[in-house]
């Protein structure tokens, strides 16, 4: 972008143009995109950082100083803004499986060869299951969210294969899907803690 385009664009988004808001967007929309996508590998999340980074430029315009970029500028906000959302998703995550209560007694619809109560008899020793819990969780939020919602649904939640097709709008076989490949990224993350642990391959 040339120097006197760029002031001028400057000036403008100063003045509050909203069509300079327009314009800002169609100039930086595609790499303000690009940018937050790099770092949150999730499109919806990368759109909503496009969103917040123009109406941050164009509210925070009085504190470019022009000490460099008009681009480097927005993309240091981009960053900021890019890094702040992981942060805040990873602490979601986080949040929603502490609040899960690990089963400890399989219902009739939750397939025994995954549930937790399975690894109770894996040692005595109270640190290691609270070691294992917590690796568990782990790897649960690690989980890409196309595995991790299923697995939490049936497995930690303890919803049948019907109850959680229908929260999630899919087919019962799309779910069992998911749901098989999820437990196997848990044993495959789980198996150096795991040692000698024995977790059944065949699930409903």
């Amino acid at each position: 972008m040339a120097y006197q385009t760029e002031c001028a664009l400057v000036d403008r988004l100063r003045d509050r143009d909203e069509h300079a808001l327009a314009e800002l967007a169609s100039l930086y929309g595609a790499r303000i995109f690009q940018l937050a996508f790099r770092y949150l590998r999730n499109h919806e999340d990368a759109e909503e950082v496009v969103q917040d980074v123009l109406l941050k430029v164009f509210r925070k315009i009085d504190a470019f100083r022009g000490d460099s970029a008009l681009s480097s500028w927005i993309f240091r906000i981009t960053f900021n803004t890019a890094m702040s959302r992981l942060r805040r998703t990873r602490a979601m995550r986080h949040a929603e499986v502490n609040e899960i209560e690990i089963r400890t007694t399989p219902s009739d619809d939750t397939p025994a060869a995954f549930d937790p109560a399975d690894w109770s008899n894996l040692a005595d020793d109270a640190m290691l299951r609270s070691e294992l819990r917590e690796r568990l969780a782990a790897a649960v939020i690690a989980l890409p969210e196309i595995y991790r919602v299923p697995v939490i649904l049936r497995d930690l939640q303890g919803l049948s294969t019907e109850e959680a097709s229908t929260r999630l709008q899919i087919k019962d076989q799309t779910l069992k899907s998911r749901l098989h490949r999820g437990r196997l990224l848990l044993r495959e993350r789980l198996a150096d803690f795991a040692g000698g642990l024995s977790m059944r391959p065949t699930y409903a």
